[in-house]
């Protein structure tokens, strides 16, 4: 009987002795600056998504493919909670896209079908085109003054760090078919909205004003853009042939991925980190934002590392951002009345992070100083800018919850976004772990935080 309790006394000793030894949880900073040299989460997701789904436009097999693919990854990577939230979307495809030059200066040029628009018919059409070197001057040009015609809107893009040459250009792409069509023009063409001068045109949406009976429009590349210019440089009139041939597959199914890292006190309003899971069809959609997902996800993880966050850390995978928020306002209608304690989103890239933006800069200063002080480390800047939050945040938005925007370079992004180059090579592994390690620190504290944040610029 002694020499059992001795065994026993031994045992607890050793487990005691065990428990002593074992390495306590690394610190938010540690795991951050582990992430920055060390992380191999998001290059993971980005290079196995790109590889084994490839494109995900929204509302198609290969979205659904896409979801598949997520909702086994985030399980695999021990997520809780992972489940797909259905919604329905009218969906739309390309088809065949031709545009030539005919008659004078003969030849053909690269386009690209814009989303949502309709088609010239297998037969394609013909007609004058009409120059427009900018957005205003088709705002100018009068009522009816383009029956008949092809407008070509020319209005270029200049890269910039933080993208805000995105806002002066997209116009062309967002309205101008609409508006071109309202003054009579049976198709039109605009300059693709990039920065670079490869020939791989770029598409994206465009929406028509109500009343507005849609036409077929496309982007031709910048070098084919330029081409054109200086035919009109010549002074003659130019012809197009216009071959487009996009088809509306009516309602179809989409979902948004969700997941999450449990808090100690899942009774507390959430952190909402989001990012989208479709991309367009052109390329692998792994910039645009196959590695917004991986860098979100990678970060989650990596906090889960340490001590349990005290708040939930809820990972929102957006389907259908790119052809009109359908996912964001699924979510948003589905969780309506569901408070947020803070909302970020990764959707631009995977360049590094350099400035960091806020919705509480001046009413929670406290709190500001203390996110840009743990992440002046990693070359983040403190701005005055307010963040307004990625596309995907809509019930961040709704519910008038704390925004941050982590600003990433945006310097070559346009010359990749909504392209055939936007591929998996084109991602900096270096970079991508920044973007990790900065997102560690800020959602770690952030999820930590115990006090509400009250919204104020």
């Amino acid at each position: 009987m002694k020499s059992h309790f001795s065994a026993l006394a031994a045992l607890s000793l050793l487990a005691a002795t065990a428990a002593s030894a074992a390495p306590p949880p690394l610190s938010l900073e540690r795991l951050a600056d582990d992430a920055l040299e060390n992380d191999r989460v998001a290059w993971d997701f980005v290079e196995g998504i790109t590889t084994e789904v490839g494109p995900r436009q929204a509302g198609t097999e290969a979205e659904a493919r896409g979801r598949d693919w997520a909702v086994k990854w985030l399980k695999a990577n021990g997520f809780a909670g992972v489940k797909v939230e259905p919604y329905k979307m009218q969906t739309w495809v390309r088809g065949e896209e031709r545009a030539e030059i005919v008659g004078t200066f003969a030849q053909p040029m690269k386009i690209t079908a814009l989303g949502n628009t309709a088609s010239t018919g297998a037969a394609g059409l013909t007609a004058e085109v009409a120059y427009f070197p900018t957005y205003a001057d088709l705002v100018a040009a009068p009522a009816g003054s383009l029956a008949g015609k092809i407008a070509f809107i020319s209005h270029d893009m200049r890269p910039t760090q933080d993208g805000s040459g995105y806002g002066f250009a997209g116009p062309a792409r967002w309205t101008g078919a609409s508006l071109a069509a309202s003054k009579g023009a049976v198709a039109t063409v605009i300059r693709s909205i990039g920065t670079e001068n490869h020939r791989t045109p770029h598409t994206g949406g465009t929406t028509f004003a109500e009343g507005v009976t849609p036409t077929p429009a496309g982007a031709l590349s910048n070098p084919d853009a330029d081409n054109l210019e200086r035919m009109f440089a010549r002074g003659k009139p130019i012809r197009m042939k216009l071959t487009l041939t996009p088809s509306v597959l009516g309602e179809t199914d989409s979902g948004n991925v969700v997941a999450e890292i449990t808090g100690r006190n899942p009774k507390l309003p959430p952190v909402l980190i989001a990012c989208h899971l479709d991309s367009w069809d052109l390329g692998t959609g792994a910039i645009d934002d196959a590695s917004g997902c991986g860098i979100i996800a990678a970060a989650a993880k990596q906090i889960a590392r340490g001590d349990r966050p005290l708040r939930t850390i809820r990972l929102l995978f957006a389907g259908a951002e790119e052809t009109g928020l359908w996912g964001s306002r699924a979510y948003a209608a589905a969780h309506r009345g569901e408070a947020i304690h803070a909302g970020i989103e990764s959707d631009f890239g995977a360049d590094r992070i350099w400035r960091f933006d806020s919705n509480f800069t001046q009413s929670a200063p406290a709190l500001y100083q203390r996110l840009a002080k743990a992440v002046a480390r990693f070359g983040v800047a403190p701005s005055q800018e307010v963040a307004t939050g990625g596309a995907d945040l809509n019930l961040a938005r709704e519910s008038k919850s704390a925004i941050l925007d982590l600003q990433q370079d945006g310097t070559r992004y346009f010359d990749l976004h909504h392209t055939p180059d936007d591929t998996l090579d084109k991602v900096d592994p270096v970079q991508l772990r920044q973007n990790v390690a900065v997102w560690t620190q800020v959602v770690g504290i952030l999820a930590n935080e115990a006090g509400a944040i009250t919204p104020g610029a």
